[in-house]
């Protein structure tokens, strides 16, 4: 089997956050998904599994973060082109998640920041490595 990752995230309204996901440019596996969590593809090798409140915390003996208060992990993807990235965030936003900082240019990588209904945090990025500053002598 090859390596994959899951990222599992705790909803509030998993069909709201569903069509979120689906706006961003996810698809839907049905194999993995129910009433109680969507399996949403970003592509071959990751997943993130929306899971609502009561199924999440039965994987867990903790207490689930308020995520829209708290920040408990930040997620990334990268995309090919700045358009890419504009077009995804266009989506996003019209699916009614949130932009809570301005975009960033490091020059190299431009990144753009989108949370979901619940305050889980995506970066969007696209970086070209040709632009990546070289290394410093006796860094």
């Amino acid at each position: 089997m090859e390596k994959q990752i899951f990222i599992n995230l705790a909803v509030k309204d998993l069909q709201k956050s569903m069509n979120f996901y689906a706006a961003l440019g996810f698809t839907n596996n049905l194999q993995f998904s129910d009433k109680t969590g969507k399996c949403m593809v970003w592509c071959e090798n990751i997943f993130v599994m929306l899971l609502t409140l009561e199924k999440f915390a039965g994987f867990t003996t903790k207490p689930l973060a308020d995520t829209k208060n708290n920040i408990a992990a930040l997620f990334s993807l990268s995309l090919g082109s700045i358009d890419e990235v504009n077009n995804l965030m266009s989506n996003g936003l019209k699916a009614g998640g949130i932009e809570p900082t301005e975009m960033k240019d490091y020059g190299f990588m431009q990144q753009r920041t989108i949370e979901d209904f619940d305050g889980h945090t995506w970066e969007i990025f696209y970086m070209d490595i040709s632009k990546f500053p070289t290394a410093q002598p006796n860094a």
